[in-house]
């Protein structure tokens, strides 16, 4: 009968044992629920949204100790929304979803493509932009035709994204196609690698290889290896509400025009540009701009501008070029008028120093007289703009806008306003007349272009873990 008993003891402590596991599961569930379910609460008591990201160009970084990245901007837009501070944790590319089970924070915001295996992990909100994934090649390296024609070649991609999952379909399918996995690597830094031929090629969805085609001019962006995908943030499968606020956000966001905006800052002067344009100026940068960047930064910190960004509008004006002379007589380093030198008091248009500092000079006058403009970002745009085309358009302009509806202190209203000031029907009924409105526009997108590329220098990717916090 010992056989017996033992047999039955043996049975009896496996049975508690599962019954035992059983419960555990149930109660670890059930705390997930109510960990998910009280995200809102928790935010809005402790007064914090905690934001999982990533460290990149287009996600979050810092730039002279300031936090900026399309994610980050529309993340605090988010916060703004729920009227808390916003936090941010960077822990790899490979720890989002483990952070964000962990509850180490509250939404994952990192240029997230929806696939089949990231739903296995979390909810996702309704996207916020369609993207492609694109092939990444240096210009002296034959680009593949097609998707057959990656036979034979070898990618290189960051390990459990999407890129990685659709090369696995691609070699699913027959194709003998090779690739090579990174770990938390930036797709930045990849693209980066292909620019300095060590890899030939790389995958990136297409806003990000737009964006940084600016600063690795000798990239190009390839044919598409899938059909357009959506980028969405990330809560925790059970984190209903969560999910709902987030949702009610992007449609606020999309009706308020928050979302178009934060677009347009990062993205929008990434879609026009010459490519050998941005080669000639990354060339300029080194054998031009040393020459003359100390007299920049020293006018620059007079009137409380970052130097990048006067050095971008010097190269606009100019190209770096002390002699340059317009059509209309405009001459020197910031193509200074002759009754601009007067005003400005300077005596030689062509001297470098005095043209940096007659040029700094009378733009920040102009970024004085937009004083009713609070957000300093949008006060330089304006600034630019009148520095191009003139003060007094600039307000005929803002004029329209009012008259049509627009926010005449917005700089995406100015773009559709300031074109109109060449129609007959349009300037006319202006104070100061006819202006080939265009040029501004494209003016300004150059200079911030010119501007992105030259700050880029000071980014570094290789911070495991940066929190921010954000005062409201």
């Amino acid at each position: 009968m010992k056989p017996f008993f033992e047999k039955y003891f043996i049975f009896l402590t496996l049975l508690v044992l599962c019954g035992f596991l059983i419960y555990l599961a149930f109660l670890l569930h059930h705390k997930q629920i109510g960990m998910a379910s009280d995200t809102v609460t928790r935010i809005k008591e402790s007064g914090t949204l905690r934001m999982i990201s990533t460290r990149s160009v287009n996600t979050f970084d810092l730039y002279q100790e300031e936090p900026t990245g399309f994610e980050y901007d529309l993340a605090r837009e988010f916060a703004r929304y729920l009227k808390v501070d916003l936090d941010i944790v960077t822990p790899g590319w490979n720890n989002l979803f483990a952070y964000l089970e962990q509850g180490k924070g509250d939404f994952i915001a990192a240029g997230m493509t929806i696939t089949k295996e990231s739903l296995e992990k979390a909810a996702f909100s309704i996207p916020y932009m369609n993207i492609q994934q694109r092939i990444i090649h240096h210009h002296l390296i034959f680009a593949p035709k097609d998707i057959q024609d990656l036979a034979g070649r070898t990618i290189h991609v960051r390990r459990n994204t999407s890129y990685h999952f659709r090369l696995e379909e691609i070699k699913a399918s027959g194709i003998d196609i090779h690739y090579i996995l990174h770990d938390n690597i930036p797709t930045e830094d990849l693209i980066a690698m292909v620019n300095d031929r060590e890899i030939k090629f790389t995958i990136a969805d297409s806003n990000i290889a737009l964006l940084n085609q600016r600063y690795f001019p000798d990239i190009r962006i390839g044919i598409p290896i899938q059909e357009k995908e959506s980028l969405a943030w990330a809560v925790r499968k059970n984190d209903m509400e969560m999910l709902t606020q987030m949702n009610r956000f992007f449609l606020y966001a999309n009706k308020q025009k928050i979302l178009r905006q934060i677009i347009d800052k990062y993205y929008e002067h990434t879609r026009d540009f010459d490519v050998s344009e941005i080669k000639t100026f990354h060339e300029r940068m080194k054998t031009h701009l040393p020459k003359f960047q100390d007299i920049i930064e020293t006018e620059a910190v007079k009137h409380g501008f970052d130097w990048r960004l006067m050095a971008a509008v010097v190269y606009q004006e100019s190209r770096f070029d002390t002699g340059a002379t317009s059509f209309t007589n405009v001459k020197g380093l910031m193509q200074v008028t002759n009754a601009t030198a007067r005003e400005m008091g300077i005596t030689n248009r062509i001297n470098p120093k005095q043209s940096i500092q007659a040029g700094i000079r009378y733009l920040n006058r102009m970024y004085a007289r937009f004083h009713k403009i609070e957000d300093t970002y949008q006060r330089m745009l304006f600034a630019l703009a009148s520095y191009n085309v003139g003060y007094g358009h600039v307000q005929d302009a803002m004029a329209i806008a009012g008259e049509r509806g627009f926010n005449p202190l917005t700089w995406q209203s100015l773009k559709k306003t300031l074109p109109l000031l060449s129609k007959k029907e349009i300037y006319q009924k202006t104070r100061h007349g006819y202006a080939r409105g265009w040029e501004p526009v494209q003016y300004v997108e150059r200079i911030l272009t010119y501007y992105d590329i030259l700050r880029q220098t000071d980014f570094s990717f290789n911070a495991d873990t940066v929190v921010i916090s954000e005062t409201q």
